[in-house]
């Protein structure tokens, strides 16, 4: 019997990582929506811009390393 091929996964749109960051930001106390969260995160991505595309990926590895330690 022949294996079925694992399906390659699809990398998320920019839209859905809004979705996701705007649920995740969202609390009783702060209310989000995806519109606010595309527009902050697009004034972060002009942000990066204007560094290099090294200090830019430094930039996301040092927030990714602050998102490990508050997951723990």
């Amino acid at each position: 019997m022949a294996k079925k091929k694992a399906a390659a996964k699809k990398s998320p749109s920019l839209t859905e990582i809004y979705d996701t960051v705007a649920g995740k930001a969202d609390t009783a106390k702060l209310q989000i929506n995806a519109a606010e969260t595309k527009r902050v995160l697009a004034c972060f991505f002009d942000a990066l811009e204007d560094y290099s595309a090294a200090d830019a990926m430094d930039i996301i590895a040092k927030g990714l390393k602050a998102a490990q330690k508050r997951r723990r």
